[in-house]
């Protein structure tokens, strides 16, 4: 049988992160009670979400003491499809302001 033990995180961690989940959440809920809209709703509504998922990740699915390794395989990827992405929207909208142009002529 082994000696060793498992790794255990102070639940002082667990009790902060989940309060930092509440203020972030509260925020994110003070976004829709304060009737903020345009596109300042959609950055903050966002940046809570971010930073929320953040958390979630780092803490409880212990990625935060993972190795570079797996840091990358997940996070590689996911960079990679928001840059594809990022570049068909571009592309997209390209496209569609050289068809107004050119419809709008013949």
């Amino acid at each position: 049988m082994s000696s060793e033990h498992a790794q255990q995180h102070p639940i002082s961690l667990y009790l902060k992160v989940w309060g930092w989940l509440f203020l972030l959440s509260f925020f994110s809920y003070m976004v829709d009670y304060m009737h903020v809209q345009g596109p300042l709703r959609w950055t903050l509504v966002l940046t809570f979400m971010l930073l929320k998922a953040g958390l979630i990740l780092s803490v409880f699915m212990h990625v935060k003491w993972e190795r570079l390794a797996l840091k990358l395989l997940l996070f590689v990827p996911l960079f990679a499809i928001v840059v594809f992405v990022a570049l068909m929207a571009i592309e997209g909208d390209y496209t569609y302001a050289l068809r107004l142009l050119y419809f709008r002529q013949h």
